[in-house]
């Protein structure tokens, strides 16, 4: 690593000076000093598309900003493997069913196909959500192993749960966002909310102008107020409510929806649901997969009217967050860990139906003074609250209680 390098790393810490304060950034760098010297590694499942991925891309550069030896490593898989552990994720969120054997035992072939994941070397392992669960399975001598799992299990499917729960004694630390979440197990646990990096590209400030550019490029109209809404093609984002509340809200309000995600390594499920959400497109209803051009999400985040998160399942909701931080009114899916982010009517809207969205939208639409509130008091919100930094402290806290 050249001496620029090294500089430019030094300044990700400290560019959130002027965010937290520069008391934080010093408490963070003494707790960062006491783990000099011990390998962190990181585990999950994809490198591409999904908060943990998201999270991961800036913690990492952040810990070695801090002198933290960090690295990031992903699991593989083949034929079917990705289809049940998208299996798995939706049935610890509550979904109906179950695995049969056959999905389990290849589920379990997942250890042995990544045993060289794990680095020997590592003081702290931190696997992320059940697909690398099992890597549990070829601990060989490595310091402490962490599981985080960042998935809301309020309602769990417990018969899942009993199997899955073996592994999980095995480590010897749990993280939930939430104490809701967590569930029947050995390790001690510790919770902690996720958060967003306020220095991506995605996430600094655009200029009004270039917002425009980035949706014309995609042909994004601007002629009539825009709501969006920007997450995974996924079940428990509710994106068909998403399309009926927006066609209840036009019987009163004119508006361009605009649906946008991106089809992640680790869910083959979003492309099937994103070919079927394509029925309703129209000249006011864009379906888009374009997820991963940054600078339209910034565009879209930046610029709406109204951004939208009607998930009926959400263990915290980083578009939320995101959106939140750039001034913009929202109303989400009064679950989860949203509603640890909006406190109703006051940075935002919580909904649970079709038609409270629809109610809630034509009330923004029609009212830009109350946008603005709640668009101030949310970015205020995650300034002191969801910002990675903190979350970077809240696991340094775990590994050195490790």
């Amino acid at each position: 690593m050249s001496d620029g390098e090294r500089g430019a790393e030094v300044s990700a810490v400290d560019r959130y000076e002027p965010l937290v304060g520069a008391a934080v950034v010093e408490r963070v760098k003494a707790k960062a000093a006491r783990l000099a010297g011990k390998r962190l590694q990181h585990i999950n499942a994809t490198k591409h598309g999904g908060g943990v991925a998201e999270i991961l891309l800036s913690l990492i550069p952040l810990a070695h900003s801090l002198g933290l030896d960090a690295r990031w490593d992903v699991i593989t898989g083949e034929g079917d493997y990705f289809e049940v552990t998208k299996k798995i994720h939706n049935l610890l969120q509550g979904g109906e069913g179950g695995l049969s054997d056959d999905d389990w035992h290849l589920y379990m072939s997942g250890a042995a196909r990544n045993d060289g994941v794990v680095d020997d070397e590592a003081a702290i392992v931190m696997v992320h959500d059940p697909q690398p669960l099992h890597l549990i399975d070829g601990r060989n001598g490595q310091g402490r192993w962490v599981w985080r799992c960042h998935l809301d299990l309020t309602d769990t499917n417990a018969g899942l749960w009993e199997r899955l729960a073996p592994m999980v004694d095995r480590y010897d630390h749990t993280i939930f966002s939430l104490p809701a979440y967590s569930q029947p197990a050995k390790p001690p646990s510790s919770f902690i909310l996720p958060a967003i990096d306020p220095f991506t590209p995605k996430n600094q400030a655009m200029p009004a102008e270039e917002c425009r550019r980035h949706l014309a490029r995609y042909g994004i109209p601007t002629d009539l107020p825009v709501i969006t809404q920007i997450s995974r093609f996924d079940p428990w984002k509710d994106p068909q409510g998403v399309v009926e509340a927006s066609r209840l809200a036009r019987k009163e309000v004119e508006h361009t929806l605009v649906m946008l995600g991106n089809l992640a390594d680790d869910d083959p499920e979003g492309a099937r649901i994103f070919g079927d959400m394509e029925r309703f497109r129209d000249e006011r209803t864009f379906i888009m997969a374009d997820g991963d051009d940054a600078d339209l999400v910034n565009a879209l985040q930046s610029s709406a009217d109204i951004v939208l998160q009607k998930s009926i399942r959400e263990g915290f909701g980083l578009t939320v967050t995101e959106a939140l931080w750039k001034g913009r009114a929202v109303i989400a899916g009064k679950v989860g860990g949203i509603v640890h982010q909006i406190e109703d009517g006051t940075n935002g809207f919580l909904v649970d139906t079709v038609e409270s969205c629809a109610a809630r939208i034509v009330e923004l639409l029609r009212d830009p003074d109350l946008r603005e509130r709640l668009g101030a008091a949310g970015r205020e919100t995650v300034r002191e609250r969801f910002l990675l930094l903190r979350l970077l402290e809240e696991e340094l806290d775990v590994f050195a209680a490790a």
